[in-house]
C-alpha cells in the first residue's frame, strides 16, 4: 500500500511548503464564496479545508488531486436543499451535513464494489452541459451580489433572472465599482502572472478600502462576523424520510465527483508517472465526505482548478493540502476578525471569474465542429439543468448517455469483401489487405459484439451484400475476429439470416472466431466445428477450391 505523502523528499520539501501557502491563499476566498452559493455560512466552506482535507490527503492514491467543495458541487447542494429547507437556517445546515454523509457512504460502497466504471456514463458532452447549466445559475447570483441587488438566491434560474432585472433600480454604485475593479484585477492579473494569488489580493485590497472609507454604511454588503474556533464534531438529527429525500441529490453529487475526480487523478498520474488506484481514491472521497458531514461542512469533490494550480507550482505530493488544513485552522482560531469586513461584491467577483470557464463555451464550440449529435446531448443537458433543476439534469444526462450508447451500438462498422471476378484483382487484394475472396463468395466482417441493438442491422447488411453483389453469391463467410460476444437476440438474428441464405441457395461459414465467441455460438446451437475456419482465406479455399493460376 502506498505510504501517505508519497513523493515527498528533502529536496522538494521547501517547494511543497511554498505550494501549500499558495493553495491556502487560493482556497480560503473561494471556499467562502462556495459556501454562500450552497446557502451556508462561511464557516462551512472553511471547515471543509481542515479535517476532510487532512483525511483525504493521507488516504488518497493521487499525489496531486486537491479535494474541496467546488462551484458545481456548491450549486448542486444549494439547488437540491432549497426545496427542503430555508437557506441559512439550522435545518438547512443539518440537511447539508446529512447529504455529505450519504455521499461519503456512496463513495465507500463504490470503492468496495468497484463501481467507479458507472461514472463513465457521464461523457464529456454530458458533463459540459450539466456543469455549464449549474455555472450559469451561479453566475446570475454572483452578478446580483456584485451589483448589490437583492435576489432570492434559492429560487429557480428564471426567478433569479427576473429578480435581477427588476432590481436593477436598486443597484449600489459602490458595489458596482468594487466588483468592476475586482474583475479587472483578476482577469488582467491572471494573464500577466498566473502564480500570484490574485483572489486573495483582491479580497485584501477591497476589505482595506471598505474599512477605511466605511462603505458598509453606504450600502455595500460585507461578509459579517465569522465565528472563531475549530470545527466541532456533530451528527445530523433528521427524520428517516429526510434521509431518503436526500439520496437522489447525494447520488448526483457522487457521480459527478467520481467522473471528474477519477479523470483528473488518472491524467496527472499518467503525466508524472506515479501509480493511480481508482478504488482507493473513491475510498478517500468517502472518508472525506463523511468527515465533512460530522464536523459542520458540506459535500465535497475534486477541484480541477486548484489541482492545476498546484501542478503549475511544481507540487507533486499531498503536502500542500496538509499545509492548507493547518493554515485554515490557525485562521479560524486567531484570525476570523480579518474576515468580517470582506465586501460581498468582491467575493462575488472572485467566484464569478472562477466559474466562467465552467460555462463550457469553448467546449460547446468544439463539440459543434466535431459532432452535432454530441453537441445536442450537451445542449439538452445544459437546458434541463438550468431551467428544470440539477437532479432532473443528472437524470436526463443518464438517459442521454444510454441513447448515445444505443445509437452507436445500433450502427456498428460492417465491412464487405467480394470479388469482381478478376483473379489478378483478388491477388492484389490479398497483397494489400491480407485478405482475398473469389467469385461467388462474400466475406462480411462485424466490428462489434452482436446483440439486440445491432442484430437486425447486421442481418440486413449481409442480405444487402448478397443481393447487390456483382456476381451471383453462393457462399457467405462471416469474419468473427472483432466479435467479442453474442447474446440471445443476436443469435436469433444469425438463425434468421441462415434461414434466409438457405432459401437463396447460399451456404454460410465462419472464420477467425475467438475461442469465447466460438464457444458462445456453439452453446446457442448455431454452429458446429466444421463451419469454423482459422482465416478468411481458408474459408474461401474450402468453399470454392484453390484460386486459379494466373500469369505474372
Amino acid at each position: 500500500m502506498q505510504r501517505p505523502l508519497a513523493g515527498l523528499t528533502a529536496k522538494n520539501l521547501v517547494r511543497e511548503l511554498t505550494a501549500g501557502v499558495t493553495l491556502l491563499a487560493i482556497a480560503i476566498p473561494l471556499n467562502i464564496g462556495y459556501a454562500q452559493i450552497a446557502g451556508l455560512p462561511a464557516t462551512a466552506g472553511l471547515y471543509a479545508l481542515i479535517v476532510p482535507t487532512l483525511v483525504y490527503a493521507l488516504v488518497v492514491s493521487s499525489r496531486q488531486l486537491v479535494v474541496s467543495p467546488d462551484a458545481a458541487a456548491a450549486a448542486l447542494v444549494g439547488s437540491s436543499l432549497g426545496g427542503l429547507a430555508t437557506a441559512g437556517s439550522a435545518d438547512y445546515s443539518t440537511l447539508a451535513l446529512a447529504q455529505a454523509i450519504i455521499c461519503g457512504v456512496m463513495f465507500l460502497l463504490m470503492s468496495v464494489f468497484k463501481l467507479g466504471f458507472l461514472a463513465n456514463f457521464l461523457s464529456k458532452p454530458i458533463l459540459v452541459g450539466f456543469v455549464g447549466g449549474l455555472a450559469l445559475d451561479i453566475l446570475v447570483s454572483q452578478i446580483a451580489k456584485m451589483l448589490g441587488v437583492k435576489i432570492n438566491s434559492g429560487g429557480e434560474f428564471v426567478e433569479k433572472v427576473g429578480d435581477l432585472v427588476s432590481g436593477i433600480g436598486t443597484l449600489n454604485g459602490w458595489s458596482l465599482l468594487i466588483s468592476a475593479g475586482s474583475v479587472a484585477v483578476l482577469m488582467v492579473g491572471a494573464r500577466l502572472l498566473k502564480a500570484v494569488p490574485w483572489a486573495l489580493i483582491v479580497l485584501i485590497i477591497s476589505t482595506v478600502v471598505v474599512v477605511l472609507t466605511a462603505l458598509d454604511e453606504q450600502g455595500v454588503d460585507v461578509l459579517g462576523e465569522v465565528p472563531a474556533g475549530a470545527p466541532a464534531l456533530t451528527w445530523p438529527i433528521i427524520d428517516w424520510s429526510m434521509w431518503l429525500a436526500l439520496i437522489p441529490s447525494a447520488m448526483a453529487l457522487t457521480l459527478v465527483t467520481t467522473a471528474e475526480g477519477l479523470l483528473v487523478s488518472r491524467s496527472y498520474g499518467e503525466k508524472h508517472r506515479y501509480p493511480f488506484h481508482a478504488n482507493r481514491d473513491l475510498f478517500a472521497f468517502g472518508l472525506g465526505n463523511i468527515a465533512a458531514g460530522v464536523q459542520g461542512s458540506f459535500a465535497m469533490g475534486s477541484s480541477t482548478s486548484r489541482t492545476a494550480a498546484m501542478d503549475s507550482a511544481g507540487s507533486r505530493t499531498q503536502l500542500p493540502s496538509i499545509v492548507l488544513a493547518v493554515g485554515t485552522l490557525l485562521l479560524l482560531l486567531f484570525g476570523t476578525a480579518l474576515l468580517a469586513d470582506i465586501p460581498s461584491p468582491a467575493i462575488g467577483a472572485v467566484v464569478g471569474v472562477a466559474v466562467l470557464p465552467l460555462l463550457g463555451i469553448k467546449e460547446f464550440r468544439e463539440l459543434w465542429k466535431q459532432d452535432r449529435f454530441e453537441f445536442a446531448v450537451g445542449a439538452v443537458c445544459f437546458l434541463v439543468t438550468l431551467f428544470v433543476g440539477a437532479i432532473p439534469g443528472i437524470l436526463v444526462a443518464f438517459v442521454l448517455a444510454l441513447i448515445n450508447l444505443a445509437k452507436r451500438a445500433a450502427n456498428p462498422a460492417i465491412d464487405v469483401l467480394e470479388s469482381d471476378g478478376d483473379p489478378k484483382q483478388s491477388l492484389l487484394e490479398e497483397a494489400t489487405t491480407g485478405e482475398s475472396t473469389a467469385p461467388g463468395v462474400v466475406v462480411v466482417r462485424l466490428a462489434a459484439p452482436l446483440f439486440f441493438a445491432n442484430g437486425a442491422v447486421f442481418a440486413s447488411a449481409v442480405k444487402k451484400a448478397v443481393t447487390e453483389a456483382s456476381d451471383p453469391v453462393h457462399h457467405v463467410v462471416i469474419d468473427l475476429e472483432a466479435v467479442t460476444d453474442v447474446d440471445v437476440t443476436g443469435a436469433e438474428a444469425f438463425a434468421s439470416l441462415e434461414e434466409w441464405l438457405a432459401g437463396e441457395g447460399v451456404s454460410l461459414a465462419f472464420s477467425r472466431a475467438r475461442p469465447r465467441t466460438r464457444a458462445r455460438l456453439q452453446k446457442l446451437g448455431l454452429v458446429t466445428d466444421q463451419r469454423f475456419f482459422d482465416t478468411n482465406r481458408a474459408a474461401v479455399t474450402a468453399l470454392t477450391g484453390p484460386a486459379p493460376a494466373t500469369d505474372d
